[in-house]
């Protein structure tokens, strides 16, 4: 049976079409991994270098610079200098990505700072500039040294880290109060209350409560009735 030549010309749209289709969508893969690989840049050698020259090198490729706080120990790199990077040099990585870095604290690791006796504030501080990270600080109260004060830390002053943990005297105890039930009751008036009575509190909105309306107390810490003295830590979780 012979096929109308307008049927035929369809088909052949058709055809043409679907091919044109297809040309297309392989042409916009290809366009997109050649993108993509485009955006690819290798990771340059920046162990050694400063800060100032780690970060400009890594710019000029596209990239940034992301300091770490912990420091390596290396034999060979000066302290201050890049000890090691995270991705390593030459590997591909994508363009704007941030580069890790670990900067030297030389073949030894840094002297620890005495800071026994300094308000925590201050420790902090001096720990800072000597690139001392503080892991950790516990909590005493007592009448024998001053309030604020370090009484103790780990490693002790003159031993070699890069890290350090503090205990910290809070006052000694005075008055005591009982917690009171705060269920139910709006938590930043509750919040302003409590902190006006020294107390140190956080609120936090982790959940919506169906039927009841965002800012109202759902959990407290501590729960009602235990005692309580100012300075010491409430923690409040409100609706959403």
């Amino acid at each position: 049976m012979k096929v109308p030549a307008q049927v035929a010309r369809s088909v052949r749209i058709v055809a043409l079409t679907g091919a044109l289709a297809a040309t297309f969508g392989l042409s916009a893969l290809a366009g997109l991994q050649l993108a993509i690989r485009t955006r690819e840049v290798p990771t340059p050698d920046v162990t050694g270098q400063t800060v100032e020259e780690a970060t400009s090198k890594l710019a000029a490729a596209g990239l940034t610079a992301r300091l770490q706080p912990l420091r390596r120990i290396h034999a060979t790199i000066d302290a201050g200098e890049v000890a090691e990077q995270d991705p390593s040099p030459g590997a591909t990585t994508r363009s704007r990505r941030s580069v890790k870095l670990w900067l030297s604290s030389g073949p030894t690791a840094g002297e620890v700072p005495p800071v026994i006796g300094e308000s925590e504030s201050g420790a902090r501080r001096r720990l800072l500039d000597n690139d001392i990270v503080i892991e950790g600080v516990a909590e005493i109260r007592s009448g024998r040294y001053p309030t604020g004060a370090v009484v103790a830390q780990e490693p002790p002053p003159s031993g070699s880290g890069d890290t350090v943990s503090l205990l910290v005297n809070r006052g000694e105890r005075g008055q005591t109060y009982v917690m009171p039930d705060l269920i139910g009751v709006g938590g930043d008036s509750a919040a302003d209350i409590l902190r006006t009575r020294g107390f140190r509190v956080s609120v936090v909105a982790d959940h919506p409560y169906p039927g009841v309306p965002s800012g109202v107390i759902l959990r407290q810490a501590p729960a009602a009735g235990f005692q309580i003295a100012p300075g010491e830590a409430i923690s409040l979780e409100v609706s959403r």
